[in-house]
């Protein structure tokens, strides 16, 4: 694949609900440029973008995939993006090196849950974007239908500039609206049409279509405006001219149509892409150097700025860096420096990545995309730059984990492999973390959902041949006592040598203001000082593990308030045994009871489903302290909910708004937990009892 110029670049994201059509939208498009030779089929497992077994098993794309084409003299990066919100990580990373969005509809389904959610995100940047209305040849389709959902989603800037001749089977070819023809697919799925006249019983429609069209684009020119007001002819040139700068500065969202399966209506698009979206010299970039911000010009011979935005481990190649270049040429076998973490890198041989397959390349320049592999520091979000000049570009935000799962080997080999492949895979997926629970060992992954947890997971016992089960995390009780007492406890041990001796009486008393406090209170010296750390280091120990399910104990006051020694049989040991075994029996004495963490829990839904929402939280035994009306159509409620009733709560929740809900958790309180439930968790409990 030859070098571009920036000004012939574009970078484009295609997003959309998942089964849009979104992978078999690129599939067409390569297609046609003669990237490819055939028309692969998700069904079939053979599309160039969905290339990943969890991809081709699942028949969804769970990872976004970039695929290079030429077209018109000019190169169009298309990056494939899943379209389910556990993925959604693989859109911020997208978003932030396109220039350009193109939004996949489905013509039967129009607007769906993740259509709003990329909208959303793209609007947050204000890229550049248009919608292609997909699946035309479908039954049940309605274009119309598709466009005024698209219309009351995102608004009146969405505008038609083709509308379709046909429908369902009978979907034969479109009317594009700015040269006011007729575009007729051949019969053969070749890509290609004849331009006809606009057929006669579809000329009311195109009137209107156009109508529509030329008021969105006069809206915003007042010169235009004037002139379609007093109904003076405005050019098709005219209006392609002035349409290119609204759908750059976002104040129109052309509206395309076609069937990506069928291979109809895609050369329109690919003219669309290439004539109305920005290419990467019209791209504004920043960087900072020694804490100044300057501007970077996408020039080939301007200082090296390249954002890392996407790592993948590749089994036959190692680590795999993608990078889009800002500034500058990005050489193969040569010297960088990763300038967010001031490493030295060595770049080896560069290649474009079309799917799976790599394309080697000299240089990378400045607008482009391409890939590395084998970099030392470089991790998602850094910037590779000249040694002489480590400029840092912004890196990117992610969505915070809202599910997470226990991994357990299930042999001693895989233990000694699971550390490192679960950090392969956080260090290839930033929205996946990973914890050690300090009280139970277990190593906690958390993700997006369950599927991207699960998924993962998938990968790594593939990649490194592991066998690891997937659970829910032992919630983080803890047990305190509710009354105030005295224990006594006298060890007394004797073995014909020096024996052990040691004898003490403790007071324990509930403390919520702390997790635990030891003073004394000894008279006389029947306990000598220094055997008092002895004693509150056998406390300790105790408190490690209480007497109804084995959990930490919490929110106690330990006093030692008398005891007695031997002066040749009294040692530390002895004391700290005797203390830790006072403080055993005490407990039992002082109405020990099992507390559970709770949790601060603020959900943002659709007004619509707030009622459903509430439901569900008052069976979880939440307490709701209030909501919240957001300007946006959405309510945000806040509620104090049990930890264990909330483990789930990303799937539950995603079921009940269907995928339009968010939450966020933090930490509040420990609280009692109900009789009832403290039976079964200790019943739960046993088999993990020390």
């Amino acid at each position: 694949m030859r070098q571009y110029p920036a000004d012939r670049i574009r970078t484009v994201g295609v997003f959309g609900h998942g089964s849009a059509g979104k992978t078999s939208l690129v599939e067409a498009l390569l297609f046609d440029t003669k990237a490819t030779t055939r028309l692969g089929r998700v069904e079939e497992g053979n599309t160039v973008t969905d290339f990943d077994p969890d991809e081709i098993k699942r028949r969804i794309s769970v990872t976004a995939a970039i695929a290079p084409i030429e077209w018109r003299d000019t190169k169009i990066n298309l990056i494939d993006t899943p379209g389910y919100a556990d993925f959604a990580g693989e859109l911020h990373s997208t978003l932030r090196v396109c220039d350009a969005a193109l939004l996949v509809v489905d013509a039967a389904a129009g607007v769906e849950v993740g259509t709003e959610q990329a909208w959303r995100l793209i609007a947050e940047r204000n890229l550049p974007r248009m919608i292609f209305i997909n699946k035309m040849d479908r039954d049940n389709t309605d274009f119309d239908r598709a466009l005024d959902s698209c219309r009351e989603a995102f608004g009146k800037a969405v505008a038609p500039i083709q509308f379709p001749v046909g429908h369902d089977r009978g979907f034969k070819g479109i009317v594009d609206l700015l040269s006011e023809e007729a575009h007729c697919f051949h019969d053969n799925a070749d890509g290609g049409y004849e331009i006809v006249e606009i057929p006669a019983e579809l000329e009311e429609h195109c009137a209107r279509y156009r109508r529509q069209l030329v008021e969105a684009i006069a809206e915003h020119n007042e010169e235009l405006m004037v002139r379609y007001l007093e109904d003076d002819a405005i050019s098709n040139e005219e209006l392609r001219s002035e349409l290119t700068n609204c759908v750059r500065d976002g104040t129109v969202i052309p509206v395309l149509c076609g069937a990506a399966l069928g291979n109809r209506g895609i050369q329109p698009l690919l003219d669309a892409i290439v004539d109305l979206f920005p290419s990467a010299a019209e791209t504004d970039a920043h960087g900072t150097l020694t804490d100044a911000e300057i501007p970077l010009m996408p020039v080939a011979d301007g200082p090296l700025a390249a954002v890392a935005f996407k790592t993948l481990a590749d089994p036959h190649v190692g680590r795999v860096t993608f990078l889009r270049v800002y500034s500058g040429t990005l050489r193969s076998n040569s010297h960088a420096v990763n300038a967010a973490r001031r490493e030295p890198e060595r770049i080896g041989q560069l290649f474009h990545v079309r799917g799976k397959e790599h394309l080697n390349t000299d240089s990378i320049t400045a607008g482009d995309i391409g890939a590395v592999a084998k970099l030392g520091t470089v991790m998602t979000g850094d910037t590779v730059a000249d040694p002489a000049k480590p400029i840092v570009l912004d890196g990117m935000t992610f969505p915070s984990a809202s599910y997470s799962a226990a991994v357990h080997p299930k042999t001693k080999t895989d233990l000694d492999k699971m550390g490192p492949a679960l950090q392969r895979l956080v260090e290839e997926d930033p929205t996946l973390k990973l914890s050690r629970d300090p009280m139970t060992g277990e190593a906690i992954l958390s993700g997006l959902g369950e599927p991207h947890v699960q998924i993962a997971l998938d990968r790594m016992s593939r990649r490194f041949g592991l066998n690891v089960e997937l659970g829910l995390p032992r919630v983080a009780y803890r047990e305190t006592i509710s009354a105030k007492t005295v224990a006594e406890y006298k060890h007394k041990k004797q073995t014909g040598g020096a024996g052990q001796f040691g004898h003490v009486f403790l007071e324990l008393e509930p403390t919520p203001d702390a997790d635990f406090a030891f003073g004394e209170r000894v008279v006389g010296g029947s306990v000598p000082r220094n055997f008092y750390p002895a004693v509150e280091k056998g406390v300790r120990d105790a408190l490690e593990h209480g007497p109804l399910a084995g959990y930490p104990v919490v929110n106690v006051r330990v006093t030692l308030t008398d005891g007695s020694y031997h002066p040749v049989d009294s040692n530390e040991m002895s004391f700290k045994i005797a203390s830790k075994e006072a403080f055993k029996k005490g407990i039992l004495q002082a109405k020990p009871v099992l507390l559970e963490p709770v949790l601060t829990v603020r959900v943002t839904v659709p007004d619509g489903s707030t009622g459903d929402v509430m439901s569900d939280l008052n069976t979880k035994r939440a307490h709701v302290g209030g909501m919240s009306p957001n300007a946006n159509g959405t309510t945000t409620i806040e509620a104090t909910v049990p930890a264990a009733e909330v483990q789930r709560y990303a799937t539950d929740l995603r079921s009940i708004t269907q995928g339009r809900g968010v939450f966020t958790t933090d930490f509040s309180h420990y609280q009692p937990v109900p009789a009832h439930i403290a039976d079964q968790i200790k019943a739960a409990a046993k088999p993990h009892a020390a």
